[in-house]
């Protein structure tokens, strides 16, 4: 299969809790353009990580997506930053979901899913 994502299991530790996490990493410029986009449905406790080279700003977007997704921006040691919620787009032009600070990491899951598991900002994310 060409482009095929690598995945990894991520840990978010909140307080004395731990939740697992398995993602595809989206590491290269082409990768982090696709994202989730024409994903039909992402399993309970997966998601997306993407890594950049250096702290970046700007936000994601939902065109061609399929599926509503939550994203928590993560500082280059894991800290969980800003957490955003992302609804569909079906237009041409499309709402950009912006953290407006810095981050070097961002992390896509299901609508909802960092509630369900009491993860907030100022969490940390430890990738293995």
């Amino acid at each position: 299969m060409k482009n095929r994502m690598k995945t990894k299991m991520i840990k978010i530790l909140s307080g004395n809790r731990e939740t697992r996490l398995t993602v595809q990493v989206a590491d290269t410029q082409r990768k982090r353009d696709k994202g989730l986009m024409f994903v039909g449905n992402l399993p309970e406790n997966e998601g997306m990580l993407f890594v950049y080279p250096v702290k970046i700003y700007g936000g994601f977007w939902m065109k061609n997506t399929l599926i509503p997704l939550s994203i928590a921006f993560l500082d280059w040691d894991g800290e969980i930053l800003k957490i955003l919620h992302m609804e569909l787009c079906k237009e041409d032009i499309c709402p950009t979901y912006d953290p407006e600070i810095p981050y070097q990491y961002a992390v896509e899951v299901n609508l909802g899913w960092f509630e369900k598991n009491q993860i907030k900002e100022g969490d940390y994310v430890r990738f293995y």
